[in-house]
């Protein structure tokens, strides 16, 4: 007797995605809670930290180099924590960013020295866009790539997106009642700022306390699955070796080939002790321990995908809510209030939208989720201009926002699935070190078109930008396999049966097999053809 259907509300779950969240367990909702509050905080610096300069006295041109300059700190403290995080232990970065949280809010409490001001804002990650610039976000993804297997990591990334999206909506709003109570409950607008940063150190407090409940479960060593593996055989290695093209292999011809241990052990007197090999430098073996090593089919990947998010980063750095809140209001004077109104409406699409990025991912494929997606929200951006009516100029702004998220979930799924685990957050750390510096150029590019009286134009070449990045996007990666289904062992005529272990390595060795056809690998074309499909799924029979 066939069991029964499952109930509507058990299938309601399962096609949110919430099943999967609660199969993950309790670090995911620690993790999601932790990203979920610093983005609350975010709002409060990137919404009063130049009015609090400017109460000060500062001048603006200190106030734009301390914008400038906390940017490109973030991003090199970021870069560097990320490429060691996986050596000190995510857990430990994580509760660093919590501590570092509370003595920036609390410097900003009581301090208003300029320079020490700088060196809080730098340390402590302080976001002055309201974006998370800092390491963590990255690290954060690649524990909850761990924590999942291909079947659930989309579902886990969406709620990751919307509880985030969410929270760093209403962060802002209630950023700006809070400003707005203290300065009329006490006259002191100063008073006022204060108070937020004291709340911003509260935060940090209780992000410490969420760090000190996650498990072991979030370190590289103890990610779920088989992924990793300490200890590779040499079969497999030989394997990783032939798949790689001639252009990822730089500098092993000029290595000395490993000599087989048949021949070793014919070549060696009897009695003689074999030859130990030589230690790598003490200072070199340190480096690289602290280091996450990319390896170099990942950088083949991902120097493809790079320039691509920056572009879209650059598009996105051209057209803000705030530059777009500001276009507006010149074209049709609306009230603050209004465009308040709308930035809501226009947060809240987003965070909606993201939770049915994962059910979607699932059926059409990472790569189609993010392209499809995104391309009718790119286009939109183009045409924001183009509309005479206040009605309708919203109603493209709310269509773009109601589409603009849902590739971000599937992007970090696509990364983690074709990175290997010990990867994961070096490479995640430079995609956000890549999109944060060329998010940067964008509003200086949409001044400067602002200033020869050409503010249409920056939506129309944020559009094409976009455009072009969901395009490249679609066509470099459209075939990429991501779904590990067909066994490496059965690619290669092994013939043997594969042991329980995760996608993603089948994955990044499918990846592999991509790559090496698209050097003129005309040997293996025929039996890897069928198993690259839109999305990862299979385009033909296996064999």
């Amino acid at each position: 007797m066939p069991p029964p259907p499952p109930l509507l509300v058990t299938r309601l779950l399962n096609f949110l995605g919430i099943s999967s969240l609660h199969a993950t367990g309790l670090d995911a909702y620690l993790i999601i809670t932790l990203r979920s509050l610093r983005m609350f905080s975010a709002g409060i610096p990137s919404l009063i930290l130049a009015l609090f300069f400017s109460s000060l006295k500062f001048p603006a041109s200190r106030i734009g180099l301390f914008m400038t300059l906390t940017l490109l700190g973030d991003v090199m403290l970021s870069l560097l924590l990320t490429l060691v995080a996986d050596r000190l232990g995510r857990r430990r970065i994580l509760f660093f960013g919590s501590v570092m949280m509370t003595i920036a809010g609390t410097t900003f409490a009581l301090s208003e020295n300029f320079w020490i001001l700088l060196f809080a804002a730098v340390v402590g990650v302080i976001s002055v866009t309201g974006a998370d610039c800092g390491p963590f976000r990255a690290v954060e993804e690649s524990v909850l790539s761990g924590l999942t297997d291909e079947k659930t990591r989309s579902d886990v990334l969406a709620w990751y997106v919307t509880a985030t999206t969410m929270a760093g909506a209403v962060g802002s709003e209630v950023a700006g009642r809070v400003v707005q109570w203290v300065e009329k409950s006490s006259g002191d607008v100063v008073k006022a700022y204060h108070v937020l940063f004291w709340g911003y150190a509260g935060f940090g407090l209780v992000g410490c306390i969420l760090c000190c409940g996650l498990s072991k479960r979030c370190e590289v060593g103890n990610e779920k699955g088989s992924e990793m593996q300490e200890v590779r055989t040499q079969e497999e290695q030989e394997v990783l070796l032939e798949a790689m093209s001639p252009s990822t292999v730089d500098g092993f011809e000029n290595h000395t080939p490993l000599t087989p241990p048949e021949q070793l052990a014919s070549s060696q007197q009897p009695g003689s002790t074999p030859p130990l090999p030589t230690p790598p430098p003490a200072n070199q073996k340190k480096w690289k321990s602290y280091i996450s090593q990319i390896s170099s089919p990942t950088l083949k990947i991902m120097t493809k995908l790079w320039p691509l998010l920056a572009l879209d980063s650059l598009a996105d750095g051209m057209t803000p809510y705030s530059l777009m809140n500001y276009y507006v209001s010149l074209k049709f004077h609306l009230s603050a209030s209004t465009l308040g109104d709308i930035t809501s409406a226009s947060q809240f699409l987003c965070a909606v939208s993201a939770i049915f990025a994962g059910p979607l991912s699932k059926h059409i494929g990472l790569i189609n989720t993010m392209v499809f997606t995104h391309l009718p929200s790119s286009i939109t951006s183009a045409f924001i201009p183009l509309p005479k009516s206040v009605g309708w100029t919203v109603s493209l702004l709310l269509f773009r926002a109601a589409l603009n998220a849902m590739d971000q979930a599937p992007r970090t799924s696509f990364i983690a699935a074709v990175v290997r685990p010990e990867e994961r957050t070096g490479v995640m750390g430079i995609t956000s070190m890549v999109r944060t510096l060329a998010m940067s150029v964008g509003p200086s590019v949409t001044g400067i078109l602002a200033g020869h009286d050409r503010f249409w134009a920056a939506f129309v070449a944020s559009g094409v930008c976009r455009v072009s990045y969901d395009l490249g996007l679609w066509v470099l990666f459209v075939n990429v396999n991501v779904s590990g289904t067909k066994k490496k062992e059965e690619r290669r005529g092994y013939g043997r049966v594969e042991t329980d272990g995760s996608g993603d390595e089948d994955a990044w060795d499918g990846l592999l097999s991509d790559s090496e056809n698209e050097h003129g690998s005309e040997s293996s074309v025929g039996d890897e053809e069928g198993d690259l499909g839109s999305g990862g799924k299979k385009s033909g029979a296996s064999t």
